[in-house]
């Protein structure tokens, strides 16, 4: 997150209500909060089912806090077994 955007989210009380709107509404399976790259950081883990919600999840973070987003897909071990399954049938 933006330090100047985010210090002033802080100030006003709105940075908690955007954090739990999207713990909210992402459900995710774990939430960390920290500092990298000397910016506050938040590492959400959830079910991305739809990537049409990207928008929705993303926009609050950009226009309210000015934040950086980064989506990194990953795999469970069911999805790594259909996968590897789907190689070996091609």
């Amino acid at each position: 997150m933006d330090t100047p955007t985010s210090n002033e989210a802080i100030r006003q009380g709105s940075l908690l209500k955007i954090m739990e709107g999207a713990l909210e509404t992402l459900k995710p399976e774990a939430a960390y909060f920290t500092v990298d790259d000397g910016c506050r950081t938040a590492y959400l883990f959830f079910d991305l089912a739809d990537p049409s919600q990207m928008p929705k999840i993303t926009e609050p973070f950009f226009m309210e806090l000015g934040a950086r987003i980064h989506y990194a897909p990953v795999m469970d071990v069911d999805d790594l077994r259909k996968g590897l399954a789907a190689i070996m049938r091609d």
